[in-house]
């Protein structure tokens, strides 16, 4: 329990450390990552239901050479991608916002290190230490955010696409 407290104050002390702009920080990355953790659990375990629900209803048809058969098999086809690649575009525009929330953070910190210099004098090194902690913790922690993110998310879009396609071979039109 003790080591529990020891964590939480250190992310207090972290927190207070980087500025306002980090809750914001926190919550991008927080909503990003409940987006990712959401797909790999898409993909883990709804996507194959929906997988053998679809080609069971295509080897089901007796007829799979007509127009008509040829529009509903791309009809199937696109309502699985909508389903894979539902939140995608999101993970991506919040991995990238991430470090632009860290520049946030870099120029609200510079703001208050110009404003202790105008007001006390560049010679108080003291005084400036707070703004230009508030000036770099934001841009690594944007960074670090977006680090986290941008694996995953470059994986979420290939397995999408990957599945995609493979759905479509899956689904064969010769009989």
């Amino acid at each position: 329990m003790l080591a529990l407290n020891d964590a939480f104050d250190a992310i207090r002390a972290f927190m207070e450390r980087g500025g306002d702009v980090l809750f914001g920080l926190l919550a991008v990355t927080f909503i990003m990552w409940v987006l990712i953790i959401e797909r790999l659990w898409f993909f883990t375990l709804e996507y194959r239901k929906q997988k053998n629900r679809v080609v069971d209803a295509w080897e089901a048809r007796a007829e799979r050479k007509s127009w008509y058969a040829h529009k509903i098999r791309a009809a199937m086809v696109s309502e699985i991608n909508h389903n894979l690649f539902q939140g995608v575009n999101l993970i991506k525009t919040l991995v990238a916002i991430c470090p632009l929330i860290g520049l946030m953070g870099t120029v609200t910190g510079m703001i208050e290190v110009f404003d202790v210099m105008g007001s006390q004098g560049s010679s108080n090194a003291r005084a400036m230490a707070a703004g230009v902690s508030k000036a770099t913790i934001p841009t690594m922690a944007g960074m670090v955010a977006a680090l986290s993110g941008i694996f995953l998310s470059t994986y979420i879009e290939r397995r999408a696409k990957r599945e995609a396609e493979r759905l479509e071979d899956s689904l064969t039109t010769d009989h």
